[in-house]
């Protein structure tokens, strides 16, 4: 890697909390916290970049992510390099929080590097647990929530990932050549992977989507339970309308082909979910 390339650590993609299916440290969370949830955001945006560069070979992303890991655990203080890893040290020291979670997510994000296949199910969770449960553990961590309750967060972050999986499937494949639909039960309607790049899906490909479907569905049965389990009511209430967009997204895409366009909620269907959201964690405080 050149010099040059060194103080560039970054690629940034464009794409900001904007761009997300829940809301990023919105207004709801305690203002004290908003800025430390930025920061953890910007960091994880920053190093997804790097691993979706589809312009970057697999060693040298691994490489860029390997410096944003040093600079996250206090081996590099270059903010040239990336500022937002060392940020995320600064945050994480100033409020006594593990860097464990942002190093999981760069283990994740390595991965997206090299593999490119998930065989089935429970191959496809253990990457979740790397990629999305760590985002939900920070944020309880960082409300000092009980961490017997990270299995609820964990459900609801892993369905969000999945359900975005399914948004961008045909994207992934054309771009990345990456495929998070379990590879076994695309075997078993006996089609092959190219049906990602049609027009539309077939018969075979939606059953597929919906047999994943399925899975996000108990995902989501389970992490219903995690507003009910935070003690901060600012926190319940932002788990509250994350979960109904997840709910309301995995109802869109039962019906909506991703194939044919990426299904989102509509900015009304959005509002909607925080005002539910609101009034349910309100009337149940």
């Amino acid at each position: 890697m050149s010099k040059k390339n060194l103080s560039r650590i970054e690629t940034p993609s464009g794409k900001g909390s904007g761009d997300e299916n829940f809301p990023v440290g919105s207004w709801i969370i305690s203002h004290r916290l908003r800025s430390h949830i930025k920061k953890f955001y910007l960091f994880a945006r920053a190093a997804d970049d790097i691993a979706d560069n589809p312009n970057l070979p697999a060693k040298e992303k691994i490489k860029r992510l390997n410096i944003f890991r040093s600079a996250l655990i206090g081996k590099s203080s270059n903010k040239k390099k990336c500022p937002k890893a060392v940020s995320l040290k600064k945050s994480n020291h100033d409020l006594g929080i593990t860097s464990v979670h942002g190093k999981k997510l760069l283990g994740a994000f390595k991965q997206d590097a090299v593999k490119l296949r998930y065989k089935d199910w429970k191959e496809l969770i253990g990457y979740c647990n790397l990629s999305a449960a760590p985002v939900g553990r920070y944020i309880l961590d960082l409300h000092g929530e009980n961490k017997k309750i990270y299995k609820y967060s964990d459900d609801l972050c892993n369905a969000l990932q999945i359900i975005n999986h399914i948004q961008d499937c045909k994207e992934d494949y054309i771009k990345l050549n990456r495929i998070y639909l379990p590879q076994c039960w695309i075997k078993e309607q006996k089609i092959k992977n190219s049906e990602l790049e049609k027009s539309e899906a077939r018969k075979e490909l939606k059953i597929v989507i919906g047999k994943t479907l399925k899975g996000v569905e108990k995902l989501l049965k389970r992490a219903s339970l995690l507003s009910k389990k935070i003690k901060d009511p600012r926190l319940s209430a932002e788990a509250e309308i994350v979960y109904r967009i997840a709910d309301k997204l995995t109802k869109k895409l039962k019906i909506k082909d991703p194939i044919q366009e990426r299904v989102k909620l509509s900015k009304l269907s959005f509002l909607l979910c925080g005002i539910n959201g609101l009034l349910f964690s309100w009337l149940r405080n």
